[in-house]
């Protein structure tokens, strides 16, 4: 199973962002270090789920588990919805992604058991 750490990360909120995804892959490890652009931390957040979905999947992985410090990111997966209107498309997007994988699974971890996404995602912002 493909395990994948996500962060985001926002200098101001809003303010400009990055996200961070740390992806352990077959014995490998992948780093990617994104670049947001200006909007809200849970903004940063979401995208950096919807960035590592969209990895995952060009790279052919079919079972993976997600990893978030961001308890927005975990029940708006977990329930399939988010109070804030502003953020449901962001979420529609990566509820049809997560469809497309054998098997999906996001799990809610501390933030200091996410510090490589942390760091990645701090990194996009400079």
């Amino acid at each position: 199973m493909i395990e994948v750490y996500i962060d985001g990360a926002s200098a101001g909120n809003p303010g400009p962002s990055g996200a961070g995804i740390f992806i352990k892959a077959n014995g490998t490890a992948e780093r990617y270090s994104i670049p947001l652009g200006v909007m809200s931390n849970h903004e940063a957040e979401l995208h950096s789920l919807i960035k590592a979905l969209e990895i995952c999947l060009e790279k052919g992985y079919r079972t993976v588990s997600f990893r978030t410090d961001s308890q927005l990111v975990d029940h708006a997966i977990e329930k399939e919805f988010v109070k804030n209107k502003q953020y449901a498309p962001l979420l529609q997007h990566a509820l049809l992604l997560t469809k497309k994988f054998d098997l999906f699974f996001l799990k809610w971890i501390p933030s200091k058991d996410n510090h490589v996404a942390d760091k990645l995602a701090r990194q996009a912002i400079r």
